[in-house]
């Protein structure tokens, strides 16, 4: 679909599940319905690198059993996706790269496995980039991912594939990956909610790591209520907002010298106006908290991808069977002194202190989930303003802090830009550990940032 159309609409989790319990719909034909479009998003967007078509109707004819039964799970029947970083014994998992093409792992990833044992059904793979080592989801050798709002443009990564899928409505939810912003750059991008827990919150056990001291694994769906359902599963119970009345909240503008394009700020500005009207909004308090944030993502990133890479395949395999992009940023690692990891590391350490001390005084903060709309595929570096840089880093100012300090955030959309009609993200930031509660926040502002990304798209 072009940008003038909106990508598929689906019902709710909720509603689905409810339609399954009072026999209105069968787990069988939504699975069917969801196959279809992951059929057709695979070959309009390049959304799915693969589809289980056998696999998901048998655990569909389950989930029908179960529900017949009376023993159905908490998602049982709703039909879901995971990216191809992630291990799935029933399916290939090849992690976005040549080099893997038709690997085969032995068994589910932790998380897989929680999602199959609470019900849900997983139609397919969907892609991403190399390794999770980019912003794109592009590639050379196995094509790019494109959004669903403008064919033209990337869905952002490196989780690309999984935000397209679920904007095209061939499936209801999945997870992604996000070492630097990789669930949540593509929620924006795609006009989803993209959420990343807690560091340590869910199992990377079966997980291909990027970066092992910053990956999280996280969860996109059409709304934080679909999220939210989703998150569940994974333990992250539903609790009603207690105490004050009016949150404190951090308002960010600015971060790390990128500024927001006139698109996202109109949008922001609208959206925190919004906020402004039941909570209490105050400007961030310390701008050179987050200098160097970026590059010292990109260092920590460098080494620990060295690490797992060297750690599995020797150069020569890594020089002929990687892509260009990542073989070259792995022959820049070899350069990197243990000296410098140490440095990035203790500036991690200390920007994740002062973190915690700011969200002492802070309920939560909001910020733009990336300064602006999707670039065009095969651009190298943008211009937003007077400042100009690579894709990277315009799209992982915003969000890289938040991996570096490991602390729970999600993006919601607020609306589409009126240049391009292209979606754009609020991102809001919660205290380490408070996940239940940033849920439950994002929940609350969530239908006022609905009915503005409902708006219809302007050229």
């Amino acid at each position: 679909m072009d940008a003038q159309k909106k990508p598929g609409e689906t019902s709710s989790i909720a509603d689905l599940l409810s339609d399954y319990s009072a026999g209105r719909r069968t787990v069988s034909g939504s699975v069917a319905e969801s196959l279809a479009l992951a059929k057709r998003c695979q070959v309009d967007v390049r959304a799915f690198a693969e589809i289980d078509e056998d696999g998901a109707l048998d655990a569909a004819s389950r989930s029908d059993h179960r529900y017949r039964e009376g023993t159905a799970g908490l998602l049982e029947g709703v039909p879901v996706a995971v990216k191809d970083m992630i291990d799935t014994g029933d399916m290939p998992t090849r992690y976005g790269s040549p080099a893997y093409e038709g690997h085969q792992p032995d068994s589910d990833a932790f998380v897989v496995q929680v999602l199959r044992e609470n019900g849900a059904v997983v139609v397919g793979k969907t892609t991403t980039h190399e390794f999770a080592w980019g912003v794109t989801t592009s590639s050379e050798a196995l094509g790019d991912t494109l959004n669903p709002y403008d064919h033209t443009k990337i869905p952002g990564g490196s989780s690309g594939g999984m935000a397209a899928a679920i904007a095209c409505g061939a499936v209801r939810g999945g997870l992604g990956t996000d070492t630097g912003g990789s669930v949540r750059i593509p929620a924006a991008l795609c006009g989803v909610v993209g959420f990343k827990p807690t560091f340590g919150f869910l199992s990377t056990n079966g997980v291909f790591p990027l970066a092992f001291s910053l990956d999280h694994v996280g969860i996109l769906a059409r709304s934080v209520e679909d999220v939210r359902l989703i998150s569940g599963a994974f333990g992250i119970a539903r609790q009603a907002n207690a105490g004050r009345s009016r949150f404190r909240i951090g308002v960010i503008r600015d971060l790390g010298g990128v500024p927001m394009s006139a698109e996202v700020a109109d949008l922001f500005t609208l959206a925190c106006g919004r906020l402004k009207q039941s909570f209490d909004l105050t400007e961030w308090p310390d701008e050179n908290l987050f200098i160097g944030a970026f590059e010292t993502f990109a260092g920590i990133v460098l080494v620990e991808g060295g690490v797992t890479h060297f750690g599995r395949n020797d150069v020569e395999f890594i020089q002929s069977r990687y892509g260009r992009e990542t073989a070259s940023r792995l022959k820049l690692a070899e350069t990197v002194s243990l000296g410098e990891y140490a440095k990035w590391q203790q500036r991690r350490r200390e920007l994740a202190r002062d973190l915690d001390s700011v969200m002492r005084t802070l309920d939560f903060l909001v910020l733009p989930t990336c300064p602006c709309t999707a670039p065009l595929i095969g651009e190298d570096r943008i211009e937003i303003g007077s400042w100009s840089g690579t894709v990277r880093q315009a799209l992982m100012t915003y969000t890289a802090p938040f991996n570096l300090a490991g602390l729970p955030a999600i993006s919601i959309p607020i609306g589409h830009a009126a240049t391009d009609g292209m979606p754009v993200g609020l991102q809001v930031v919660a205290a380490r550990g408070c996940d239940a509660q940033l849920l439950e926040f994002a929940a609350d502002i969530d239908p006022g940032a609905r009915k503005l990304a409902d708006l219809e798209h302007r050229k």
